[in-house]
């Protein structure tokens, strides 16, 4: 086990398997020192647990909740690529996408749960740039999308 799944494992949480695309498109790629996640939705063995709007059918808590999860499928989408969580040298950024109800401005706030789960999770390796973006409608109806943007030591 990974220094980093050992982690995980502290703080209750287990390293799922990759969520299968939707459609024509990888859950991550590599390119040279560095990995490109897919946005990642808030699966859970294989379902969304939530839908709709943040601010109108998800409050904001339950949308960070399933951010957290965003960030853990990312993580998983990382592990298909590089095969060793412990190779991460740095979460570079994050790109965080809320289905947001008109009036909900509280994007960054729903972000911070894949934020907050990274730096846990990774320490100062974890800490990142963000973008933290409102939208109309994400697909399957989620709530909440995350990608991840990882920056790879040397094998």
């Amino acid at each position: 086990m990974s220094a980093v799944e050992a982690r995980l494992a502290e703080l209750g949480l287990t390293l799922p398997e990759v969520v299968p695309p939707l459609a024509a498109y990888q859950p991550a790629v590599r390119s040279g020192a560095y990995v490109y996640t897919a946005g990642q939705l808030p699966m859970v063995d294989g379902k969304l647990p939530v839908t709709g709007k943040v601010g109108a059918e998800v409050t904001a808590d339950e949308a960070k909740d399933l951010a957290r999860t965003c960030a853990l499928n990312a993580l998983a989408a990382v592990k298909s690529v590089t095969g060793d969580l412990d190779r991460i040298a740095r979460v570079v950024k994050v790109v965080g996408f809320v289905a947001s109800a008109a009036d909900f401005t509280g994007q960054p706030g729903v972000v911070n749960g894949a934020s907050e789960l990274l730096a846990e999770v990774l320490g100062d390796k974890g800490v990142h740039a963000r973008s933290a973006v409102g939208v109309a409608v994400l697909p399957l109806d989620a709530p909440v999308e995350v990608e991840i943007q990882v920056e790879l030591t040397e094998a």
